[in-house]
């Protein structure tokens, strides 16, 4: 759990920053270090589902591949 807590601190950080450098506005920066996190943190919800399902996918494929001894080509 601390690593997480770092991790956040760390990307809230990163976040501010890079946003105060390139504007020089507190207000914008804190807004884009709160909305930028939160908006990846469901972007990678999505993406992980995503993967997910295309793991459940190839095992499904692979659990209905013929069987062949190694060195052999399958042909169908």
């Amino acid at each position: 759990m601390t690593k997480t807590i770092t991790f956040a601190i760390t990307h809230f950080s990163v976040a501010f920053t890079v946003v105060w450098l390139m504007t020089g506005d507190l207000l914008i920066s804190s807004l884009a270090a709160i909305i930028e996190p939160a908006v990846n943190t469901v972007a990678y919800h999505i993406h992980e589902k995503i993967w997910e399902r295309r793991r459940a996918r190839q095992a499904a494929q692979q659990e209905q591949a013929p069987l062949v001894p190694e060195g052999r080509v399958c042909i169908s």
